[in-house]
C-alpha cells in the first residue's frame, strides 16, 4: 500500500519539471491525481493540451489514475474548475500542490507594469484562487487535507533581475503563514516549498559547463519526496513550516529576531542618532545575508 493511498491530489503546472515530478510521486504513492497545465511558454504565454495529456498517459501507463486539466490558474473559474474535476473524477480532494508560474525576469529599471501584473497575477492570485477553491472543498468533506504552496529564494532570500517573481513568491508565503492557524481548526496543513530544481524555469542559469552536472545534483525529482511525505497522514502535526529543498538536501526555513535596543515603552521616542549608533553596534550580529540559490 502506498503513502497516499485513496487520496485524491490536484497539482497545478504539473507539466513538467517540478509539478510533473509531484504528480508522478503522488501517482505512485496511490492517489489519485488531476494534472493540471496551461501548456504555455516559460513567460506565460501560448496554451496546449499536450504537456498535461503526456504526464497523464505516464501515470496510467504505470498502473495510476489521473486526469488532464488545461485551465489558467488565474482564472477564477478555471481554478474552481480544477477542483471539480477532482470531485467528479475521484470523489473528493485531499491535497493541493500549488505550483504553476511563469517568468518575466528584468532589471527594475526595465520592468513594465505589464512584466509586473502577469507574474504577480499567475503566482500569487493563482495561488489564491486555486488555494480557495481547494480549500473550500476540504472544509466541506470534513476530513482535513495538505495544501502546498510553492514560494522561492528570490522572494525569501533575494535575487537580482526578479522584483516582480520574488514580490509574488514572499507574497505566498505570507499568505501562507495567515492561512495555516485558521486551516488547523479543518485539520488542513498548509506548508510552503521553496525549491531549487532544474527545470525549463531554470535551465538558463546554469553555466554551460556546469548544466549536465546540475540536471543530475537539481533534478526535480529529488524535491518531490519530502513534499509528497508532507502531503501524507503521518504529517498531520506539520504545518506553517517552509522547506528549501534543493538536490537531496531538505532544510527547514525559520525566522529570528535580533534585538537592537529596548527602552520603557513610556519614556520619549529614540532620537534618531542613539538609535542609528545602536544599530551601527549591533551590526556585527546580524544574520549574514544568503547569497540566493537558483529559484
Amino acid at each position: 500500500m502506498g503513502l497516499l493511498t485513496g487520496k485524491v491530489a490536484l497539482v497545478t503546472g504539473a507539466g513538467g519539471g517540478l509539478g510533473r515530478a509531484h504528480a508522478l510521486l503522488l501517482a505512485r504513492e496511490g492517489a489519485a491525481v488531476v494534472v493540471n497545465d496551461l501548456g504555455g511558454a516559460r513567460d506565460g504565454t501560448g496554451s496546449g493540451q499536450g504537456m498535461a495529456d503526456q504526464v497523464v498517459a505516464e501515470i496510467e501507463a504505470a498502473g495510476g489514475r489521473a486526469v488532464a486539466d488545461y485551465g489558467s490558474v488565474s482564472n477564477e473559474a478555471h481554478a474552481s474548475a480544477m477542483v471539480a474535476k477532482a470531485t467528479e473524477a475521484f470523489g473528493g480532494l485531499d491535497i493541493c500542490i500549488n505550483n504553476a508560474g511563469i517568468l518575466r525576469d528584468k532589471s527594475f529599471k526595465n520592468m513594465t507594469n505589464e512584466m509586473w501584473d502577469l507574474v504577480v497575477d499567475v503566482h500569487l492570485r493563482g495561488s489564491y484562487l486555486v488555494t480557495k477553491a481547494a480549500y473550500d472543498q476540504m472544509r466541506e468533506q470534513a476530513r482535513g487535507g495538505r495544501i502546498i504552496l510553492t514560494s522561492s529564494t528570490s522572494g525569501l532570500l533575494g535575487n537580482f533581475g526578479q522584483t516582480n517573481y520574488g514580490a509574488a513568491k514572499a507574497g505566498i508565503a505570507g499568505f501562507a503563514r495567515c492561512l495555516y492557524p485558521e486551516a488547523s481548526r479543518y485539520g488542513i496543513t498548509v506548508n510552503v516549498l521553496a525549491p531549487g530544481a532544474w527545470s525549463r524555469m531554470t535551465e538558463d542559469l546554469y553555466p554551460e559547463e556546469t548544466k549536465e552536472a546540475a540536471k543530475k545534483a537539481a533534478a526535480p525529482e529529488k524535491v518531490s519526496p519530502a513534499i509528497i511525505w508532507l502531503c501524507s497522514d503521518e504529517a498531520s502535526g506539520i504545518t506553517g513550516r517552509t522547506f528549501l529543498i534543493s538536490g537531496n538536501r531538505v532544510s527547514l526555513l525559520s525566522w529570528q529576531r535580533t534585538e537592537i535596543a529596548a527602552r520603557d515603552g513610556q519614556e520619549d521616542p529614540w532620537d534618531p542618532r542613539v538609535i542609528g549608533e545602536a544599530i551601527l553596534r549591533a551590526e556585527k550580529d546580524f544574520p549574514p545575508i544568503v547569497p540566493p540559490r537558483p529559484r
